[in-house]
């Protein structure tokens, strides 16, 4: 199997695997705005009030969990439509040019710095949410089993179980993509290097065409 047919297949692997990463963070972290009424917890603090022992919470923007939710709805489109391309060309038994190659290359490291950027906002944001909740309780999970927050009515039965599972999918993801544009880059050298051994051969021949039509060769 040549080098070429290894990438294509790593990076067919890989897609497929960023795809279903993709769904990791996009379905929980759906299912918690709906349990939060539309509040994130991201970055979210408060402070316990002794009357009654609810969570009187400082909601932070809403657009902490929308990026992630973005960059991973991306994530997911590009992994499909990059999948199915590179399966269709090991069908035909085609490979991809250069150029292709190239913008291989940038998509994959925009989106390693998408996902960076997600996966470190999803760790100390939902830290932040958890130190507030330790306040109180011993570890963040026991908030699962309390009604912490009536006045908002929000349901805290799977967020530890919610943020886990995007925080996996995130980080992941991340490495995934760097894995990604790592393939590409190799893509790119391999190509590279096709184009100056062709170029090298089509001046051997014209300097080889020459000398044979050179008065000095007859």
């Amino acid at each position: 199997m040549g080098l070429n047919n290894v990438l294509v297949l790593s990076q067919v692997t890989t897609y497929i695997l960023t795809l279903l990463l993709a769904l990791c963070i996009i379905i929980p972290i759906s299912f918690h705005l709906i349990d939060f009424k539309g509040h994130c917890l991201l970055f979210s603090n408060g402070t316990w009030r002794e009357t009654d022992g609810q969570l009187v919470v400082t909601w932070a923007s809403q657009g902490f969990c929308n990026y992630n939710l973005s960059w991973s709805g991306i994530s997911l489109l590009i992994a499909l439509v990059q999948a199915y391309a590179l399966i269709a060309q090991i069908c035909r038994e085609t490979e991809s040019s250069l150029l292709s190659a190239f913008f291989d290359v940038v998509i994959s490291l925009l989106m390693s710095m998408a996902a960076l950027a997600g996966a470190l906002m999803i760790t100390i944001g939902y830290q932040t949410w958890c130190d507030a909740i330790m306040l109180r309780f011993e570890a963040c999970e026991d908030a699962t089993t309390n009604n912490i927050d009536k006045e908002d009515g929000i349901d805290t039965k799977m967020f530890y179980m919610q943020f886990g599972t995007a925080q996996f999918g995130a980080w992941t993801s991340w490495v995934c993509w760097v894995a990604l544009s790592m393939f590409s880059m190799l893509k790119v050298m391999k190509y590279h290097q096709q184009e100056n051994i062709r170029v090298s051969m089509a001046r051997e021949r014209a300097r080889l065409v020459g000398d044979r039509h050179s008065p000095l060769s007859e």
